[in-house]
């Protein structure tokens, strides 16, 4: 843990500043240079003409390629700095794209904002930023429901996960794990195009994300307001989610809040019957969003906390 301190500095610029969107116009993101990185891959390896064998192969090497030359970067530019607490400092700030704190906390509250004022269009719009499914096809309750399994899930993805392997490794732990989540969010589905050559991104993803997601769920469950019914929510329903991580913070949120998440929706061509977490509860309301950002909002103080404290031990 001995980048701790760093993470936890990344945290605390995230949350104040955020990624300005001047410098987005200016320099994008790293997530999109990676992103570019890893569609140039998809468009020279992934050949619609290869048999699945050759596609799947050509998937994992390509999958490995993106993510060793992350790690390297990482490693090279953690090298260039002077050990000490001014290499913590610089790390962090380093770190600091690859945490979406604030960002998450800002989507996720503009979702909420439109619907608490019974402004469904806006509300709609608002959430079609933040997930895959048709918004049209969204009630209140869809839409809150959209919004708080997307403060879940993306508070291991987003925040928990990068912290937790950069705490672990610095820059190279941050950076890698980065490539594997947008490895896994660009190629890792089970389309015709990608089903063979995303296969290795979607399953490296599992394994990276296996322990901070129940970190993240554990989390949430203890910022619930009723521990015992969160930490009972997870531990029966996390495992039914279509995923094999993201149940773990989607339930115990469900259980925090009292309300059920998951279940049937619809894409803009399918529909995906999803069973449901903590079912018999009642459909969540826009006021539910903020109650789970405020859930969010102390769990993220509490990791920043003890990301501090081992920086200390």
């Amino acid at each position: 843990m001995g980048f701790a301190g760093a993470m936890a500095v990344a945290m605390a610029v995230d949350a104040l500043v955020g990624w300005p969107s001047w410098l987005f116009a200016r320099i994008g993101h790293p997530v999109t240079w990676l992103g570019r990185l890893i569609a140039g891959v998809d468009t020279a390896w992934n050949r619609p003409s290869d048999p699945p064998a050759v596609r799947r192969a050509a998937g994992v090497a390509g999958a490995l390629v993106v993510i060793a030359l992350s790690v390297a970067l990482g490693w090279a530019l953690q090298s260039l700095l002077t050990a000490g607490w001014i290499q913590l400092v610089l790390v962090g700030i380093l770190a600091w794209p690859l945490v979406a704190l604030r960002s998450l906390h800002d989507h996720v509250a503009a979702v909420a904002r439109p619907l608490l004022a019974g402004d469904i269009a806006a509300a709609r719009e608002a959430v079609s930023r933040i997930v895959g499914r048709d918004p049209a096809a969204l009630d209140d309750a869809g839409i809150a429901r959209a919004a708080i399994e997307s403060l879940a899930e993306n508070a291991s993805d987003g925040i928990v996960a990068p912290v937790f392997w950069g705490a672990l490794f610095g820059l190279p732990g941050i950076l890698g794990y980065k490539a594997i989540n947008t490895l896994d969010s660009m190629i890792g589905h089970r389309t015709e195009r990608h089903d063979a050559f995303g296969w290795a991104a979607a399953r490296i993803d599992d394994v990276a994300n296996f322990i901070p997601a129940r970190l993240t769920g554990f989390l949430f469950v203890l910022l619930a307001p009723k521990r015992s019914e969160a930490l009972s929510r997870m531990t029966r329903d996390a495992r039914r989610h279509r995923s094999p991580n993201a149940g773990w913070p989607e339930a115990a949120m469900a259980g925090a809040l009292g309300v059920r998440l998951s279940g049937p929706r619809a894409y803009q061509d399918s529909v995906s019957n999803e069973p449901w977490l903590n079912e018999g509860a009642r459909d969540p309301r826009a006021a539910d969003i903020g109650e789970g950002l405020t859930i969010y909002r102390r769990a993220m103080l509490l990791l920043a906390g003890v990301l501090a404290i081992l920086a200390f031990a």
